[in-house]
């Protein structure tokens, strides 16, 4: 396939690397230009371009990973000759306290980070590898019916985007789990139980089911606080999120 990526941060070189060595052909951008990523692309195979050229080249889905306060910052234009067919993967997380700031429609649980994204860019997303660590995405992928394979939820409202996703996330070794619609994403986001934990498909599921359908303000308020606290503790050690 041709992938297009747009941000070459963690998640994003992970998939680059792990997507060409699948045989994909990989595009990606960053924010300050191709010239910028030549040593990605000897580690990678994948071909440094614009975001423009992103969009256009991966004519087979394209994935969007950069931090959740640069999404208003993309270009306009940027979706208007990719075809309506064509997928776009979400991977972003909020952070307010360590990178995006405070965004009042997630902060009041009126939008998931998701369907923030999507009102953004005008197009229906794919909610996926959000919930997982950069180098376990890298590293971490087994073949189909290993005991204890990582399982990722996959999460649209866009079902033949979503299909396509799924057998793209079982292709890079993760159990693909339906996470239901745009609205439901909300169950994969920082602060819940099936973020970042690398659980096998049967535990996701219980998750999943136990958490139900609908958010309730409990479950946002119990959500945002268990994430101030893991951002308060990754301040303490230092780490800064780009």
């Amino acid at each position: 396939m041709n992938i297009g990526i747009i941000g070459a941060g963690n998640i994003g070189s992970a998939l680059a690397v792990r997507l060409t060595s699948l045989g994909h052909s990989v595009y990606i951008a960053n924010s300050r230009g191709p010239e910028t990523l030549q040593d990605l692309a000897q580690k990678t195979g994948a071909t440094p371009v614009t975001a423009q050229e992103a969009a256009q080249r991966g004519s087979d889905i394209l994935v969007v990973t950069i931090p959740l306060e640069k999404i208003p910052d993309l270009p306009k234009d940027l979706l208007a000759d990719v075809p309506a067919e064509v997928p776009i993967i979400d991977t972003s997380n909020y952070y307010p306290m360590l990178r995006d700031g405070h965004i009042p429609e997630l902060e009041t649980g009126d939008l998931t980070e998701s369907g923030w994204v999507q009102q953004h860019l005008g197009r229906p997303v794919v909610k996926v590898f959000n919930n997982i660590f950069a180098e376990h995405l890298e590293k971490n992928g087994t073949p189909a019916g290993t005991p204890g394979r990582i399982a990722l939820p996959v999460a649209s409202d866009d079902a033949a985007a979503k299909q396509k996703v799924m057998a793209l996330v079982e292709e890079l070794g993760f159990d693909a789990l339906d996470g239901g619609t745009m609205r439901e994403s909300w169950r994969q986001q920082p602060g819940g139980p099936i973020y970042c934990n690398d659980l096998p498909a049967d535990q996701v599921r219980e998750h999943l089911v136990r958490l139900g359908s609908e958010r309730t303000e409990a479950q946002h308020q119990e959500f945002l606080a268990n994430h101030a606290k893991a951002e308060q503790a990754m301040a303490d050690q230092g780490i800064k999120l780009k």
